[in-house]
C-alpha cells in the first residue's frame, strides 16, 4: 500500500525555492499544503499554484495547517530563527543552505532538533547529486585504492545575477563562499571520506559595486592523507559547463552563444541597486515576470563544474550523464540514467529517515562541519595564513 505524501509547508517562495519547485511537483511521495512569504504576490501564485493556504509569518502557517516538516528557503540570516520555530513545534526540517552564518547559530540548531526529536536535513548541496553519490560508491568499494587527490573547478556568472543588496554583503550571507563553496566543500568531503585538518585559501574581491567575495581558490587536507584543490569564479567571463558537455549545473543543456555575456548585459539595464532588487523581487515566484523551471524532457542530472578524483589505480570524473574512469590501461564510461524527478535524492534522504529511521548523511552535524571549513577559508584569506582544524 502506497503511503501518504509527506505533507511540507514552506518557508520563503523565493530563488531556492523555485529551484526545488520541480522536484515538489513531480515527487508524488510529497506534497506542499501550506506556505509563508512576507510578499503577497508569492503567497497568491502559491494559493492558485496548490490550492493551498499562503502565510504572512511561518508561525502563523505552523500553528494553522497539520504538516509533517518544514522545508526553509529563507534567507540565509533567518535560517537558525526559523528552524528554531520548527522544532519547538515538533516538525522535521528540510533547511536551504548554508546551514547557518555562524557556528554558534549551528550548536543552537542541532540542540533545538535534537530536544524536539526531530530531523535536521540540510539541502540541497550538489553533493546530494547522483553522480556524486555513485562515484563515491566506486570510491567506498575499494577498486581504485585510496583517494588521493581531488580537483574541482568551476566558472560562472553568479556575481553578476540580479542579487538584493544583502546578498552582496558578506556579513549577511551574501558572497560567493557562503552561496557556493558550501557545494564544493560538501562534495570534496563526501568524496575524500575523511575529516579535513588545514586549509590555506585567497577570496577574490574584485568589482566595487559588487563588494564581496566573487571568487576563491583554496587547498584542503584530509586526515586520510588525500588534499584538493577548489576554485570558483563567479565573474562571468569564461562558463566551465562547456567542460560539462554543455550540460548546465541544473541538468538543463545550455546555449553558450546565446547565454554569453547574458548577465552583465542585463545589470547594465538596473541603474540602482534599488532597481535591480525589484526587478528580481519580479522576476521571483509570484512576481510578473516570473517563468515556471522547465524540467526538461532530456535533463540530465545536476552538477557543480568540473571534478576529477585521483586514486591508486584510476581517474574518476564525475559527469551528468555518468562517470568516466582513466584506469591503467583502458578509460571505461558507467553509464547513468536521466533523472525522472530531479533532487529526488533529496526527497530520499528525507523519507529515509522520516519514515525508516535511516540517519540521514547530511544533518545538522554534516552541515556545521561545511560551514565550518567556509568560515575558515573567509579567515584563511583575510589572515594571509592556514588555518588548522
Amino acid at each position: 500500500m502506497q503511503a501518504s505524501p509527506l505533507r511540507i509547508g514552506v518557508i520563503g517562495l523565493g530563488r531556492a525555492f523555485t529551484l526545488m519547485l520541480p522536484t515538489f511537483l513531480r515527487d508524488y511521495r510529497v506534497k506542499l499544503v501550506a506556505a509563508s512569504d512576507p510578499r503577497e504576490a508569492a503567497r497568491k501564485r502559491f494559493e492558485q499554484d496548490f490550492s493551498a493556504p499562503g502565510f504572512d509569518h511561518p508561525e502563523d502557517m505552523i500553528k494553522a495547517v497539520e504538516l509533517d516538516a518544514v522545508y526553509i528557503a529563507s534567507p540565509h540570516q533567518l535560517h537558525a530563527a526559523h528552524t528554531e520555530l520548527a522544532a519547538r513545534h515538533g516538525l522535521h526540517v528540510l533547511l536551504e543552505k548554508p546551514m547557518a552564518l555562524s557556528l554558534d547559530q549551528c550548536d543552537r540548531m542541532i540542540q533545538a532538533c535534537d530536544a524536539a526529536g526531530v530531523h535536521l536535513i540540510v539541502g540541497h548541496c550538489h553533493s546530494f547529486n547522483t553522480p556524486y553519490l555513485k562515484t563515491r560508491d566506486l570510491i567506498s568499494s575499494g577498486r581504485y585504492g585510496s583517494v588521493r587527490m581531488i580537483h574541482a573547478l568551476n566558472y560562472t556568472d553568479y556575481l553578476y545575477r540580479p542579487r538584493r543588496p544583502e546578498e552582496l554583503d558578506t556579513a549577511e550571507g551574501g558572497g560567493a563562499v557562503f552561496s557556493q563553496a558550501a557545494h564544493q566543500v560538501d562534495i570534496l568531503r563526501l568524496l575524500a571520506g575523511s575529516k579535513p585538518v588545514r586549509l590555506r585559501a585567497a577570496t577574490g574581491n574584485w568589482d566595487p559595486d559588487r563588494p564581496t567575495e566573487g571568487a576563491y581558490s583554496a587547498m584542503l587536507w584530509f586526515a586520510n592523507q588525500a588534499f584538493a584543490s577548489f576554485s570558483y569564479n563567479g565573474y562571468g567571463y569564461f562558463d566551465s559547463d562547456i567542460w560539462m558537455n554543455g550540460i548546465g549545473e541544473m541538468g538543463q543543456t545550455k546555449d553558450f552563444v546565446q547565454h554569453y555575456g547574458s548577465a552583465r548585459r542585463k545589470l547594465r539595464e538596473f541603474g540602482s541597486p534599488e532597481t535591480e532588487a525589484e526587478l528580481k523581487a519580479d522576476a521571483t515566484y509570484g512576481g510578473p515576470s516570473y517563468r515556471p523551471p522547465s524540467a526538461g524532457a532530456h535533463a540530465q542530472h545536476q552538477h557543480f563544474g568540473p571534478i576529477i578524483v585521483s586514486c591508486d589505480k584510476a581517474d574518476l570524473q564525475p559527469l551528468p550523464h555518468g562517470i568516466e574512469v582513466y584506469g591503467a590501461q583502458e578509460k571505461t564510461f558507467i553509464p547513468l540514467e536521466a533523472p525522472d524527478v530531479p533532487r529526488a535524492e533529496v526527497i530520499d534522504e528525507l523519507l529515509a529517515a522520516l519514515r525508516d529511521g535511516v540517519a540521514p548523511l547530511h544533518d545538522g552535524r554534516w552541515a556545521r562541519e561545511t560551514l565550518r571549513i567556509c568560515l575558515a577559508l573567509l579567515e584563511s584569506s583575510a589572515q594571509q595564513r592556514e588555518v588548522v582544524f
